[in-house]
């Protein structure tokens, strides 16, 4: 055995040791050579009473590993939890399996998960999910924890203080923003402690993933700059622009000869840090605009930022996003020089299939870690390989996971990536269904499967939502209609609302025989969560209803209501540590070394999720990444909402002086931050939130199956008797687009 495979066979060893530390000795691990270059596969059978794993590297022994635990073992490894409960004697009596992918490339993260999940992880958790990325056939990451480091060594070098360099560095949770070029400054200054400890987290992170076979994904050099740079170069070609005209950035021009020695720089520093593997993220003008507009222009751009990093790496390849493509670019980069990630999967016949470029097919799924339980598992369980097989999606070189925030919707993401290692196209989704729950829980009663049933015909069968936030108007800066929490957002639901409500009770029947499974648990709460979050459409609309007749007894009696949901919710988010604001904010602190620090941090962890940016006029972020989380709703949505029921009961019975929100000056759709002197006060509120630093718990508590159980008896009257109400504003909407106008047209409604 050469070296290389003694090396692989011990990094998934160790793998397997971390995942089953008491029952790997069962297990034997082989490395074996594939019967094609291109592409990965893995084996699984029985011999002498042991398990035998093989596959071409460790990723593919891992897949391996995988399957048998979900498929022989009904065990289950996910975010929210393990169902490790193995048979006390390894099953050994099942057919030998062989599997290889048509997917050489198994890409995964998002710039912004880095922020809205990552942001304050340590090396624990990184170990568990690049754990969970090879279990699931992650091949090639996105990885650029540290790269402030390479930042500020890059700086150093073109005679900027160290001072200066660490007002240039965001804040923590803002580091996605800055790496794609769109902001500085904000949220910082960054501590050189913050630089030293996540150099080193970065190595360990990368060294990891190449441990295991997968080849990662680095930043490249596009021109983006500190805007204090020009004073160093005042005759170099160092543009200022802004981003969603609040952010100041700066971009020296590509054709500048500057560009290319700190191109040169940069990637002399990265590689010194972290190596490389030849894969460099480069999104040019990336949601901004490139100082110049012409073809020619770009074209040469685009040929200056590939030599640049060429010169430097021969090897280079770039992974470009196909989320603004400006095709110029392209024109003087070699077909094979590129890898087109295409996050959504959907604009690849717009761009002709990338003009024959290696293209991956991408699935983004959460937009900015908003919670709900959604998507289409049909599609996922076969668009990738599809498009794979079809001869006009041309070179189709991988699958890739693209989603802003992780750890939601866990059965999403099992589709997503098992695909890979599909040989049909058509998948019995009910079937494949089941057989997910049985493996998540250990075993699957009755009122279990009939519980995914019903999940599968109403939150997991969407097809016609554009974007599926499916948000709740809790989590929503307060208005009489609206059409959406964040700008990018909808409350638009693909299904009857009622029709999820029996998941729920039949989780509850199930909880005699699951109740102690921590991922049944987790399940149980969530679509408890998602049937309450539905719910209150239902009673917003009502709230809205009684201010547009003027009958203060309902106002004040549907008010009360509201914020009463609000806090059941809380109290049933409490049971479980994935819906704690607490932990969010306790990460962030553990991560300072002093009360200063500790402060900074959680301001930066607590404005991303309610205000996002500065409080300006033309604000647009505000809500983006809203989250149903215990905590965060008591803290921060109820004393929101209860100022604006209190606002909307005061209101005067004269129409001259009434609110009326039709008036309001608007943000998609939501009132502005100057929308009117009610929201001036409560914008400079929510602010003045994000400053504070009153304490919320970090560990669960409450019984999760009581309240649950409770909260249904509770709830579920009212939810009959408001789905007999409902108006069109809230039913089964077939798009965004309608969604949108009707709740448009409500708001116009002499409102």
């Amino acid at each position: 055995m050469i070296d290389i495979q003694i090396q692989q066979q011990q990094a998934a060893q160790a793998l397997l040791k971390r995942i089953l530390p008491e029952r790997a000795a069962e297990f034997l691990v082989r490395i074996e050579t594939a019967e094609k270059s291109d592409e990965d596969f893995f084996s699984v059978h029985a011999a002498d009473g042991k398990i035998v794993l093989s596959g071409n590297n460790p990723v593919a022994v891992a897949s391996g590993l995988h399957w048998y635990l979900k498929h022989i073992c009904n065990c289950h490894i996910s975010w929210n939890s393990d169902q490790l409960n193995l048979p006390q004697v390894l099953p050994t009596d099942f057919q030998g399996i062989r599997k290889n992918t048509e997917f050489n490339i198994r890409a995964y993260l998002n710039f912004c998960t880095f922020s809205y999940t990552m942001a304050w992880w340590n090396w624990e958790r990184w170990e568990r999910e690049i754990d969970w990325m090879a279990l699931h056939g992650i091949n090639m990451p996105l990885a650029i924890t540290g790269l402030e480091a390479v930042w500020q060594n890059t700086l150093r070098r073109l005679g900027m203080d160290d001072n200066s360099i660490r007002n240039f560095l965001v804040g923590p949770t803002y580091f996605a923003w800055q790496w794609m070029d769109n902001l500085e400054s904000w949220m910082g200054p960054l501590s050189q402690d913050w630089i030293d400890r996540h150099a080193e987290l970065g190595q360990r992170i990368i060294a990891r993933e190449r441990e295991l076979g997968m080849k990662t994904i680095l930043k490249g050099f596009t021109g983006y700059v500190p805007t204090a740079l020009a004073k160093f170069y005042p005759d170099a070609k160092i543009y200022k622009s802004d981003w969603i005209s609040t952010f100041e950035t700066a971009l020296i021009d590509p054709l500048d000869p500057l560009f290319a020695q700190i191109a040169k720089i940069f990637l002399e520093e990265q590689y010194k840090l972290f190596g490389t593997d030849h894969y460099y993220s480069v999104d040019p003008f990336h949601e901004s605009q490139p100082p110049v507009k012409t073809a020619e222009y770009l074209e040469q751009a685009g040929g200056a930022i590939f030599s640049a990093i060429q010169n430097i790496d021969s090897q280079a390849v770039l992974a470009i996003q196909t989320w603004s493509l400006r095709p110029g670019l392209l024109r003087a980069v070699p077909k094979d020089k590129t890898l087109m990630l295409a996050l959504t999967g959907t604009n690849w016949k717009k761009h002709e299939s990338y003009w024959g470029r290696p293209w991956i097919v991408g699935m983004m799924h959460n937009f900015g870690g908003r919670n709900y339980i959604g998507g289409n598992l049909a599609h996922f369980l076969s668009h990738a390989l599809r498009l794979k097989r079809m001869p006009e999606a041309l070179n189709v070189q991988g699958l890739g996971i693209f989603p802003e925030a992780i750890e939601h919707n866990p059965v999403v993401y099992q589709a997503a990536t098992e695909i890979a290692w599909h040989a049909d196209i058509q998948t019995d989704v009910s079937a494949w269904t089941q057989k997910y729950a049985q493996a998540r829980y250990g075993q699957l009663p009755k009122a279990a499967g009939r519980a995914w049933e019903i999940l599968l015909s109403t939150v997991y069968q969407q097809k016609k939502v554009k974007i599926i936030s499916m948000e709740s108007p809790i989590c929503a800066r307060p208005a009489l209609f609206m059409p959406r929490v964040s700008m990018n957002g909808n409350m638009v639901r693909d299904y009857d609302l009622i029709a999820l409500w029996p998941a729920w009770q039949q989780m509850i029947n199930a909880s005699g025989e699951l109740g102690k499974i921590a991922t049944f648990e987790y399940d149980l709460v969530d679509i408890a969560r998602q049937c309450l979050a539905d719910l209150s459409l239902l009673l917003h609309q009502t709230l809205g209803a009684a201010y547009t007749t003027r009958d203060t007894n309902s106002l004040r009696a549907a008010g009360k209501q509201y914020i009463e949901l609000m806090r059941d919710m809380d109290e049933l988010l409490a049971t479980r540590e994935e819906f704690l604001l607490g932990k969010w904010l306790a990460d962030a602190r553990r991560w300072g070394n002093h009360q200063e620090e500790k402060d900074r941090y959680e301001q930066a962890a607590r404005t991303l999720i309610t205000i996002w940016g500065p409080v300006t006029p033309n604000a647009l972020f505000y809500d983006y990444s809203n989250r149903q989380w215990s905590g965060l709703i008591s803290g921060f949505y109820v004393p929101r909402w209860q100022m604006y029921i209190d606002y909307l009961l005061g209101q005067s019975e004269e129409e001259n002086k009434r609110y009326h929100s039709r008036k309001l000056k608007k943000s998609y759709g939501r009132p502005a931050n100057n929308a009117n002197p009610f929201f001036e006060m409560l914008s400079v509120w929510e602010k003045s939130w994000t400053e504070m630093h009153e304490r919320y718990p970090a560990e669960p508590s409450g019984d999760a199956l009581e309240i649950a159980s409770r909260l249904y008896d509770k709830w579920w009257p009212v939810m009959l008797h408001q789905s007999q109400q409902v108006t069109p504003a809230v039913q089964k909407t077939e798009n965004v687009e309608e969604a949108t106008r009707q709740a448009e047209d409500a708001d116009n409604f002499g409102l």
